[in-house]
């Protein structure tokens, strides 16, 4: 998904707030998923069901709609992925239900007073085999380790050692190239971009050697397959798919820099069960 020319930081007190509630619209949308998760349901369910309930917490899909140059307007109110897809996995892109043992990321995105909250989760349909509960593990704990190397005064590419140490060096899972987080606020993207991967040559992240502020408001987004980093797609869908078939996961929170540390307003999701129905 596309990027606002326009940084954003956030120092104010009603601007963290603001920040911190809609991140908060997104925590609570993944708590009342998981108690209605389950096998048979189809993503279009499951996606009537997010639907609704942003609708109650007035915080509406800052996704259904969304454009970008050589796509349709994204269809859905959240990207639900399964298995192969890695992320912007649309409703209608499979008729079959959910089957135990399949791997869904849930990525929500929502405008709550002016203000956009983003942040994605990956369960389990009533069960996983070792390979996906070892991805699983290997995504929360990339995350963990990602969001707390995003200290004031150091680089941004501190995020993506942390991640891609432990994802590729100590998991020996990949990390997708080519997509990453960002900055976002009022707006649902904005730099800086926050790759999970060193860059491999000069001029492939620009701002991996940017210093990272108080009040840099940051979505980060470790995504994970099994054994290929690379993608494919079709044509003008918006479905990213792993290249050789392999399971993926996808984690993302919302994280708030401030003078003392990473703060992650979308910390209630580590408490969320990995497996669901």
């Amino acid at each position: 998904m596309g990027y606002s020319p326009r940084p954003m930081l956030v120092t104010s007190s009603a601007d963290i707030e603001g920040a911190t509630r809609a991140a908060a619209c997104v925590v609570k949308t993944h708590e009342r998923l998981v108690d209605y998760l389950r096998e048979g349901l189809t993503l279009a369910d499951v996606d009537a069901f997010v639907g609704r309930t942003l609708a109650e917490l007035d915080a509406p899909s800052c996704f259904v709609g969304y454009r970008i140059r050589g796509h349709p307007p994204f269809p859905s109110h959240a990207c639900l992925s399964v298995n192969q897809c890695v992320v912007h996995g649309t409703h209608d892109m499979r008729a079959s239900p959910l089957r135990r043992g399949d791997l869904l990321s849930v990525d929500i995105g929502v405008r709550h007073k002016g203000w956009i909250g983003d942040a994605a989760w990956t369960y389990a349909i009533k069960e996983r085999d070792p390979i996906g509960e070892a991805l699983m593990k290997c995504g929360v704990e990339s995350l963990r380790r990602g969001v707390a190397a995003l200290q004031p005064g150091r680089p941004l590419i501190d995020f993506a050692k942390a991640v891609q140490g432990y994802v590729e060096g100590e998991c020996r899972f990949c990390l997708v190239r080519g997509l990453g987080g960002h900055g976002y606020g009022t707006e649902l993207h904005a730099p800086p971009f926050v790759s999970n991967v060193v860059p491999s040559y000069p001029g492939e992240w620009p701002e991996a050697w940017k210093l990272i502020k108080p009040g840099l408001l940051v979505a980060v987004e470790p995504m994970i397959a099994v054994s290929s980093s690379e993608t494919r797609s079709n044509g003008r869908e918006w479905p990213v798919m792993t290249a050789d078939g392999s399971m993926s996961v996808h984690y993302e929170a919302d994280v708030l820099v401030t003078a003392s540390g990473p703060v992650n307003l979308t910390q209630g999701l580590f408490e969320l069960p990995d497996i669901v129905g």
